[in-house]
């Protein structure tokens, strides 16, 4: 998973270097890195000079972190998530969300609750 991780970040890096200019001199500013112990347990965080940040915990069970960014359209990008036995679960403003159920749906769903189907 922390392999997964870290590819998937270098990717989302990469793509936001070659997105801009302005990006292609950054150098890193500051790195942690504590390698995984006997337990699994590891992290890890870096800086750059453009402004990214990304930084990241956990074991064999799990991992949590974040990352910051400005997008090429001049958009700050803050991105925490979590991966763990129920998968990759990110938050950000900037990801898509569901519409709204409709209404008539909404109305459905409760009368169905409210009204189980009989047993007989």
């Amino acid at each position: 998973m922390f392999k997964l991780t870290l590819c998937l970040l270098a990717a989302l890096l990469l793509a936001n270097v070659h997105a801009d200019n302005i990006n292609k001199d950054a150098v890193i500013t500051r790195q942690d890195v504590d390698p995984a112990d006997p337990e699994g347990n590891y992290n890890y965080a870096f800086e750059t000079s453009n402004g990214i940040q990304a930084q990241e915990s956990g074991n064999s069970n799990g991992a949590t972190g974040n990352s910051n960014y400005i997008s090429p359209e001049g958009i700050p990008i803050s991105l925490t998530y979590i991966a763990d036995e129920n998968g990759f679960q990110p938050q950000g403003a900037h990801l898509p969300t569901p519409p709204p159920i409709p209404e008539a749906i909404l109305r459905a769903l409760e009368y169905i609750a409210a009204h189980p189907p009989q047993e007989r």
